[in-house]
């Protein structure tokens, strides 16, 4: 009975310094993640501004930036984007839009899970490409769904809800 008691004990106190090191670690290193966070949401807000952005300003809280030139005036918006259906959970974009609020610039992948060689295609130019140019207040959908997307090769799940990003952050967009 003594032995047991010992190991028990034994067990609690390791069991207690272990918890206690992590939540020492998970408390330490909260800050640094969220700046970084913040830091990588900000570069892809920069990189999917239209050309001519000399600076970006944060709009609000919710994701959104306006990009303007030396003068002020502005030359573009990037919006984040979410679609709770892609086909490994959550798929979430920067988009960028031209000023006029519409026109898709081109979006940054912040957040995807998806099948590697199938939806993680998201990213490449032969997917992204189509939606360049693209008026984004209509509403986005692949061809399969009467739109004018092509869908990934077997990825339609992600395509759509690559569709449904963009629309979010275009509506989005519309209400700021």
């Amino acid at each position: 009975m003594k032995k047991i008691l010992h190991l028990v004990g034994s067990l609690t106190l390791i069991s207690a310094i272990c918890a206690g090191v992590l939540a020492y670690v998970n408390e330490s290193t909260k800050e640094p993640i969220r700046r970084i966070q913040a830091q990588q949401v900000l570069d892809a807000a920069k990189a999917v501004m239209p050309a001519g952005v000399e600076k970006v300003e944060k709009l609000g809280e919710d994701g959104a930036f306006v990009g303007k030139k030396a003068d002020g005036s502005v030359v573009g918006y990037a919006v984040r984007g979410a679609d709770p259906f892609g086909y490994g959970g959550e798929i979430v974009l920067m988009v960028g839009f031209e000023a006029d609020k519409k026109t898709l610039v081109c979006y940054k992948k912040l957040v995807a899970a998806e099948t590697p060689g199938l939806g993680m295609n998201l990213s490449l130019p032969a997917f992204a490409d189509q939606f360049k140019g693209k008026d984004a207040a209509t509403g986005l959908k692949v061809k399969k769904d009467g739109g004018e997307i092509e869908a990934i090769t077997s990825a339609t799940i992600t395509s759509r809800a690559v569709c449904g990003a963009v629309n979010a952050a275009q509506k989005k967009l519309a209400s700021l």
